[in-house]
């Protein structure tokens, strides 16, 4: 049998709103709809495997609110191995506010709740769970402590780690040099050097992925939405990983579904450019449908789509 991705990271209920355009600072306007989904970057990351039949475990804590069982039944009724899923006593679970708009771009609040209380302490119950990985998926909606915590584990233990820095904030030199992957988007890309608040631009993609690799992940992967991917390795492999051609409606968890399908692929052996096209395809149908978790494709889904799919004619980033 397959070893594992393990998937160690947040549980939210997201409640969605369809808005005409995303609200500025101190504007209230009207929304069309209102939605809850199954959400939180790690719980997508867990279905986005799930639903392309891989064998996948999660570790994350949810409240002992009424949310609590319902997130963790979604999760079971996805697929996902949900036995390192605890409870968080007298903590809500973790909720995300998300206004979308006609284009599919997004606009997230996260309310932590009970990811914020996931701690080494708690990961110190379920080495076995984390030694029987054959990758792990993190992100940046729990405690930074326990990133760091899981990363030095992974690297211990020959196990490679995959984190999506995302929310985007600053990580520590160390954290870093034991990534075997790190998949910021082009907002996270340009905080982590040094540019917060904005994209990275076009012409500058590969001179941000040369200074994130000169940092000490073995893999360098910005995600890059309607442009495609860039893919920076320590082995000197530098590629533009193209786009699909879909009608975007929803962009939640599109990031998600890119990390989930690479460490599926990873596992089934690819190399790193197939892997990054095959996550390409599983993003982009993502975005074809609402929500989080309801978006995420199937294996059968992805085979299909790949067999009519275009790439877009998107411009080749220049490269160092």
């Amino acid at each position: 049998m397959p070893k594992p991705v393990l998937v160690i990271g947040s549980i939210n209920l997201d409640v969605v709103a369809a808005v005409p355009h995303i609200p500025l600072p101190g504007e209230t306007i009207s929304g069309t709809s209102l939605e809850r989904f199954f959400g939180g970057k790690g719980a997508n990351q867990a279905v986005s495997v799930a639903r392309l039949d891989y064998p996948v475990h999660m570790i994350a804590k949810v409240g002992d609110d009424d949310n609590g069982e319902l997130l963790r039944r979604g999760l079971r009724q996805a697929g996902v191995e949900v036995r390192g899923v605890t409870t968080a006593p007298e903590t809500p679970s973790g909720t995300a506010l998300i206004f979308t708009d006609p284009a599919g771009r997004n606009s997230i609040v996260i309310v932590a709740g009970a990811n914020g209380k996931l701690l080494p302490v708690d990961l110190a119950k379920f080495e076995t769970l984390i030694n029987s990985a054959g990758i792990i998926l993190l992100q940046l909606e729990v405690p930074l402590q326990t990133v760091i915590y899981v990363a030095e584990m992974g690297y211990r233990k020959n196990i490679p780690v995959m984190l999506d820095p995302a929310p985007a904030r600053d990580l520590p030199a160390k954290l870093l040099l034991q990534l075997a992957w790190l998949t910021p988007n082009e907002v996270e890309a340009s905080y982590l050097c040094g540019h917060p608040g904005q994209p990275v631009p076009p012409d500058q993609v590969a001179q941000s992925a040369e200074d994130l690799l000169s940092r000490g992940p073995r893999n360098v992967l910005i995600k890059l939405g309607s442009q495609g991917a860039y893919l920076a390795t320590r082995d000197g492999l530098r590629q533009h990983i193209p786009p699909y051609k879909v009608r975007a409606l929803d962009s939640t968890a599109a990031g998600d579904a890119f990390n989930g399908a690479l460490a599926v692929a990873l596992m089934q052996g690819k190399n790193p450019v197939d892997a990054a096209a095959f996550a390409s395809a599983v993003a982009a149908l993502s975005v074809t449908k609402k929500g989080a978790q309801p978006s995420l494709p199937t294996a059968q889904d992805v085979s299909k789509f790949l067999k009519k799919a275009k790439v877009s004619n998107s411009p080749v980033l220049a490269s160092v």
